[in-house]
């Protein structure tokens, strides 16, 4: 693939990783071709061999002996895109500034994607919204019949699932307390500058945003919540969709002894709930049990174990390692008290 071919992937309107790779793909000025519908489907029709698991977005990229293959995980695809699209980078150049942009997306795409889920199909509205809505994105002209088969087959997979991300009747205040905490955070962030980093947007952003999108502009109870506790962060929103005319500048980044107070408090939410889940999995894993139980933000929390996200912890920890260790302790100064600290190898 060269920089003049647009890059083509196939995802869903109501898919959060999705829309976090299409808005990234306008700001970076980089042609696209996106496909609304079924990855596996669209893959099949190629006779393309689907990448397991298969989800949104799946991105078709050239390998080694110029055929197409499917690619689905968005964080190594960003990185990927960066090496074949030069400038409007979406990855600063400070090391240390760098790590703490991963934490953000890693946060975003690990567990705001639990909000994502449990508002989804959690409460009967919104699963009732969601199971109506989303077979239509799959298919406008769905016949009647059909969309009911659909409706009832998809909501009751889906609902039967919340378990896998943690999301019952004990956990629900937890994840309820920390969406608002969280949207809090943002609307003081974002009273301080236009980014998490800066003046201009980094993969994190876009991580948050991709979650967003479905919180603030699908899913009706987040998006009552959100325009409650943070207006600013629903604005947002609909900035963040379509950012190709910010001319970025590197002095746009605020350096790591720069950041305002605000990016700590949302630092703070990732130490409260995330740093605990991941350390619980990651101990899960190793002794290969199937689910784990731990305590978060006070209360009992239970779920599957991931074999993926202790990955993600390990591979955060690999980042943090490869730091200089002038860089490891100015992150170092900025995490101290959030909690993340714990997820970190010293």
């Amino acid at each position: 693939m060269s920089s003049s071919d647009p890059v083509r992937l196939v995802g869903g309107t109501g898919s959060p990783y999705t829309q976090k790779m299409v808005a990234l793909l306008r700001y970076r000025h980089i042609p696209y071709r996106v496909t609304w519908g079924d990855p596996a489907g669209f893959l099949d029709a190629l006779g393309i061999e689907k990448p397991r698991p298969i989800f949104m977005p799946t991105f078709l990229f050239e390998n080694d002996e110029g055929k197409l293959e499917g690619i689905c995980d968005s964080t190594p695809i960003i990185r990927r895109l960066e090496s074949i699209y030069r400038g409007r980078s979406v990855l600063p150049s400070d090391p240390a500034l760098a790590f703490i942009d991963y934490l953000i997306e890693d946060f975003a795409d690990e567990w705001c994607t639990k909000y994502m889920f449990h508002y989804r199909w959690y409460p009967e509205a919104d699963a009732d919204n969601a199971g109506t809505l989303l077979p239509f994105s799959m298919d406008i002209s769905l016949p009647a019949d059909a969309h009911a088969q659909f409706k009832k087959h998809f909501s009751e997979r889906q609902i039967g699932r919340l378990y896998v991300v943690g999301s019952n009747d004990t956990t629900a205040p937890v994840i309820d307390a920390s969406y608002r905490r969280f949207l809090a955070a943002m609307e003081n962030h974002l009273a301080s500058q236009t980014f998490m980093l800066g003046g201009r947007p980094a993969a994190g952003d876009f991580g948050l945003y991709g979650q967003l999108t479905q919180l603030v502009g699908f899913d009706p109870t987040p998006r009552e919540i959100a325009h409650a506790v943070s207006p600013r962060t629903v604005a947002w929103v609909d900035h963040m969709r379509d950012q190709t005319g910010l001319e970025p500048q590197d002095s746009d980044w605020v350096a790591i002894e720069e950041q305002p107070d605000s990016l700590r408090e949302l630092l703070a939410e990732i130490g409260r709930v995330y740093a605990p889940a991941q350390l619980a999995n990651r101990d899960a894993v190793q002794a290969g049990e199937k689910s784990w139980e731990s305590e978060i933000d006070g209360a009992r929390w239970t779920q599957q174990t991931f074999p993926y996200q202790a990955k993600c912890l390990k591979w955060t920890n690999e980042r943090y390692q490869a730091l200089s260790a002038a860089d490891r302790a100015r992150v170092d100064a900025l995490l101290a008290g959030t909690g993340v600290e714990r997820m970190l190898l010293s």
